[in-house]
């Protein structure tokens, strides 16, 4: 059971994030302030009621399944997991403050209907953010299915 929830979390953490990057890059495609906005607004919700969650729940069950299955915090699976799990972090924080200050924008882009330069700008670095950490999402599945180092 406790595997089947790590892996429903993985699920999730990757669904939302790849959901949340393909509605917000195509309202930023849209130039339609409102649409923009209204995606900003539910994309923060979605890492709030999604993805904060799922992460949390990966560390906690993650750590019991090594326990469990007996494998070694200091083996070099472990490190490659946590470095690229540490990795992810540091790309998500930063992605999360700009997501705030992106739906700050995209309010007030309504008023002049015109999307600013400056939130075209910060879309790009959301997206320069997103792009190796989603990767390095996929780089964990395969060291969870695979295993290709030692776990001792």
């Amino acid at each position: 059971m406790l595997k089947l929830i790590h892996i429903l979390a993985a699920v999730v953490v990757t669904g939302t994030g790849a959901g949340i990057a393909f509605f917000m890059f195509m309202a930023n495609r849209s130039n339609n302030p409102q649409v923009i906005y209204i995606t900003a607004k539910h994309v923060i919700v979605a890492d709030w009621i999604f993805t904060t969650p799922a992460v949390i729940i990966q560390i906690v069950t993650g750590i019991f399944l090594m326990n469990i299955q007996g494998y070694s915090f200091s083996s070099p699976w472990f490190y490659w997991v946590i470095g690229l799990f540490v990795f992810i972090g540091v790309c998500w924080l930063p992605v999360l403050k700009i997501q705030y200050k992106l739906r700050e924008l995209a309010k007030i882009s309504l008023d002049s209907n015109e999307v600013t330069p400056e939130f075209k700008s910060l879309m790009k670095t959301w997206t320069l953010l997103g792009i190796p950490a989603f990767l390095a999402i996929l780089g964990i599945f395969w060291l969870m299915v695979f295993k290709p180092f030692p776990l001792a």
